[in-house]
Formats: C-alpha cells, structure tokens, sequence
C-alpha cells in the first residue's frame, strides 16, 4: 500500500534514445536498444518504491511516420524485452497490460505481447501498462464509440454517464489516476499521451535522456514529487 507521498501511478514518456545515440556517433537503432534496456531497471525500482502501475509510450499512433528500419528494430527489441524479462515479471506477481490498437503490430510483436498479458493476468503485485500504437485522442473517441454501442444494445442509459463510467471505457479502466508524469530528454510537451489519465498529474521533464534515466534519476524526480503541493483545485 503507498503512503500519500509516493504516487500510485506513474507514466513515462521514454524520449531520447535517437539523440542518446547520435551523441555517441551510433546508429538510431542503438539508441533503442539502450532505452528498452532501461526498462527493466525502472520497472524495478517501481517495485521498490511500492508504486501501483506505471505506464510506458512505447510506440505513439504518429510513430508510423519514422523511417520503416527504425521501426523494425523498435519492434525487434521489444520482443526481445518481453521474451527475456518475462519469467521475472511473473514471479514479481506484476501484471501487463496494454494500451492501444495492437492490430497494426507486426504479427510477432503482437504474439509475443498478447502471450505476455495472458501469462500475467493474475498478477496484482504491480500493474505494467504498455503503450502500443497509443494517441490519446484515438483513445478518447475509441472510448465515445463503445459507449455509444452499449447504449445502442439498451446496456447502458445516455443519461447516466458520467466520469468515473467513462473511465471504464478506457484502456486504464480499473488503474488508477497517474500521480506523476515524467518525460525524459528535455521535451515539454505531452504529445498526445494520456491526455484524461494526467488531468491532475504533476509534471516532472528532465534533459536526462532515456537510456541515461537510471534508478537514481529516478528517485530524484520521486522527491520533487513529495515536495509538490497537489491541491486538486481547491486550497491547502
């Protein structure tokens, strides 16, 4: 159970691995691999830290417009994260799930995530939360569409919804709110991330780039958090 001073939620916006491996005259790709690296050590330090669920923008619906090697590779490594870190994930009782249209991944990669989500379905230790061909706004109107089918079929009444039922309609139904959002690699902006989950989120963006985001970086942005004053609109 996490005390008021460690969010229950945390979201990642995992940017820099390009720029990581520029600096250091590496292909892209590089980059990439080194980020999902990082993962894991991040994924830990949750565990430590009692946190409840984070969430990971692992592939953004605009992600398609990058250059078609760059995405292969992306998709490369992450099967090679999910396939070498799972035994792990499920003896720490952690759950995976997704968010997002995973109908457009490569066959593979969706094999191999669906075969992640259904081996960790049990878990309550910690929930993983995998952003996947994820845009907020798709997200948003994905949400609006199934509402409006079950008030076609008569399960649902137009008038009674409300905001904590729309929620149900999300890919996060059932986690809760993200307390923190931090972006890496110095961009201030949210790019079209969770844009219902962080109505109330404290933002932390820091120039560290992701696969230099380690544990330690971590804990710093986790103090900034305790020292934010989170009024929720009214006042303290």
């Amino acid at each position: 159970m996490t005390d008021k001073f460690i969010p229950k939620h945390v979201a990642f916006i995992m940017d820099g691995n390009g720029r990581w491996a520029k600096a250091r005259k590496l292909p892209r790709h590089l980059g990439h691999k080194a980020g999902c690296d990082r993962i894991i050590e991040i994924y830990e330090e949750c565990l430590a830290q009692g946190i409840e669920a984070m969430s990971l923008y692992a592939f953004s619906t605009e992600n398609w417009n990058r250059p078609k090697s760059e995405i292969n590779h992306l998709f490369h490594y992450l099967d090679i994260f999910f396939k070498k870190e799972i035994d792990r994930i499920i003896r720490d009782n952690a759950r995976i799930i997704t968010s997002g249209d995973l109908s457009r991944l490569p066959e593979k990669t969706r094999k191999t995530v669906l075969d992640a989500i259904e081996k960790t379905k049990n878990g309550t230790r910690i929930t993983f939360n995998i952003c996947l061909n994820y845009g907020g706004k798709a997200e948003i109107v994905r949400a609006a569409q199934l509402f409006a089918e079950d008030v076609k079929s008569g399960k649902r009444d137009i008038s009674s919804l409300d905001e904590k039922g729309f929620e149900d309609y999300l890919y996060t139904k059932g986690l809760p709110p993200v307390d923190l959002l931090i972006r890496t690699s110095g961009e201030q902006r949210l790019s079209n991330y969770m844009p219902w989950q962080l109505a109330y989120s404290e933002f932390i963006f820091t120039d560290v780039k992701w696969p230099d985001f380690t544990k330690e970086e971590f804990r710093k942005c986790l103090e900034e958090f305790k020292n934010r004053n989170r009024r929720f609109g009214g006042i303290k």
